[in-house]
């Protein structure tokens, strides 16, 4: 099953998307030179950025959350306050 499609002009659906960010696409420029999305009527731009952003995000995990963890990764020892 293909996903819902967000680009009804271009036929784009969420698996595009997501396959487009598999193969390097980060941004909605990316997204338009790969896919056409957002190059004709414009209504699925806010769609795709939401769908680009959920694919860039691993499930469950910002990339803000994902960033503290990395900065303060646990190294076995604690501090008694």
């Amino acid at each position: 099953m293909p996903g819902m499609i967000i680009c009804v002009c271009k036929a784009v659906s969420e698996k595009h998307i997501r396959s487009a960010v598999k193969s390097g696409a980060t941004s909605l420029r990316d997204l338009t030179r790969k896919l056409g999305v957002g190059t004709c009527c414009g209504k699925c731009v806010p769609e795709a950025k939401a769908t680009l952003s959920a694919s860039l995000d691993p499930p469950g995990e910002s990339a803000v959350l994902a960033a503290a963890h990395a900065c303060f990764a646990r190294t076995g020892t604690e501090f008694a306050v």
